[in-house]
């Protein structure tokens, strides 16, 4: 009866992202969290396979992030970051440039992933505005996905979520997706775009585009279009919000790459999936392009918690964490027993695209539908794992595992059986 009316009352005043709440099932009463473990109002348990939408990379209630956030509570939790600074941010930002490439310099605080890319846009755009050249278009690639604020939505895929909103748009080049058989017309139209030395930047998701259904492409493919977009004076942005933090296999996606973005827009797992935080970083020839004795020359942009301590505190916890052995360790053991469930699902007759990038692993179910995340087995796929004590979302007809890196090795032993057991159902 409790659990009732706690759903009853969510149903009165609660509108949820991503669901069309005039036919949506009944989400779940979730009351607690440990671990890769998920428990809701009965005591039922669940395993998180995708780290609750890829934030919780080392897991639930991880008590060294806990204890940072207690501790700095008693301390401070939160002051204006404009013209105010504080050690947990200094400290967070010095990390975060030393385990970057070297020529990444400053951070600027957002508050999520979206921010952070519009953070990054407003730089790139402003860094050429500012020498008084005229670069104005921005190029990116089919099918990405960067966040759901207007600049975001407008360098991400037209048309399935954002029809409603074009019209309000400005104007992007997009590439092909540069899947094997499209490779080289991705980098000639890449190169036809940088010649007319218009573009400003262009960016993508590197390796991984994660709601397109976790479409993988090559890391020597997008090396060559770093370098071509450098030739061309073009700025490179890296989306690397869902691929940083080791989801690659990895600590970030471009660690696979020899050439280097300018700006790298980071989130989800840095704070451990704890806190919201964005961070925009960029290279110092960027930063110097804002420094002009003119004021309106300045990166006029913030959020009223921008900095904030208690999450500062936590993101210093969670790069802890990635310090120690064992994450890695975890890391590399996800990645093998994907190999070895790979070799499994490849089998299944109704299984196509499988593939497996670092802890993501992917596939496609073949309906006939083509990728589409409207497709309708999306809706029986999710509950079917539900009852079978996985919370695990279907992009479509795609289905992805992304776990925390503390997953045991019986718990993802348990996601693969209840994958196989929904694909025997197909």
């Amino acid at each position: 009866m409790e659990r009732a009316a706690w759903l009853n009352r969510d149903k009165q005043v609660v509108w949820h992202p991503f669901t069309q709440m005039l036919t949506a099932d009944e989400p779940l009463l979730i009351e607690r969290a440990e671990g890769a473990l998920l428990f809701d109002a009965d005591g039922i348990t669940f395993i998180d396979a995708n780290s609750s939408w890829w934030v919780n990379v080392h897991g639930h209630g991880h008590p060294h992030i806990g204890k940072a956030i207690a501790d700095q509570f008693t301390q401070l939790d939160h002051v204006i970051f404009a013209g105010v600074t504080h050690k947990q941010a200094i400290r967070l930002a010095e990390r975060v440039v030393t385990i970057l490439p070297k020529q990444f310099s400053k951070v600027f605080f957002s508050d999520d992933g979206s921010t952070a890319v519009e953070v990054a846009l407003k730089m790139v755009f402003q860094f050429w505005y500012n020498q008084g050249k005229t670069k104005k278009r921005i190029v990116a690639l089919e099918g990405g996905y960067h966040g759901d604020t207007f600049g975001a939505m407008a360098i991400g895929q037209r048309g399935y979520f954002n029809e409603p909103f074009e019209h309000f748009f400005f104007d992007v080049d997009f590439l092909p997706f540069p899947d094997k058989t499209h490779e080289t017309e991705a980098l000639a139209k890449a190169q036809a775009l940088f010649e007319t030395g218009e573009v400003a930047g262009i960016i993508v998701e590197p390796l991984v585009q994660g709601s397109a259904g976790m479409r993988i492409y090559s890391a020597e493919w997008l090396d060559q279009l770093i370098a071509l977009a450098h030739k061309h004076d073009v700025l490179v942005i890296f989306d690397e919000i869902m691929t940083g933090w080791g989801r690659t296999g990895r600590l970030f996606a471009m660690d696979h790459c020899e050439n280097k973005p300018d700006v790298v827009c980071l989130s989800k797992g840095l704070t451990g999936g704890t806190l919201p935080l964005g961070l925009t970083v960029a290279t110092e020839e960027i930063y110097e392009a804002f420094l002009h004795p003119e004021k309106t020359k300045a990166l006029l942009h913030g959020h009223s918690y921008t900095g904030n301590a208690l999450i500062c505190a936590a993101a210093n916890a969670s790069l802890d964490i990635f310090e120690q052995d064992e994450t890695w360790a975890n890391i590399e053991r996800i990645e093998t027993a994907h190999h070895h469930f790979l070799k499994e699902l490849v089998q299944l007759p109704n299984v196509i695209d499988a593939a497996v990038c670092g802890t993501i692993l992917r596939f496609e179910i073949q309906t006939g539908e083509g990728n589409t995340y409207f497709s309708d087995i999306r809706d029986k796929a999710y509950r079917y794992f539900l009852e079978n004590g996985c919370l695990i979302r279907p992009l479509g007809n795609v289905v992805f595992v992304n776990p925390p890196y503390c997953i045991t090795e019986t718990e993802l032993r348990k996601v693969y059986d209840v994958l196989l057991g929904f694909l025997k159902t197909c």
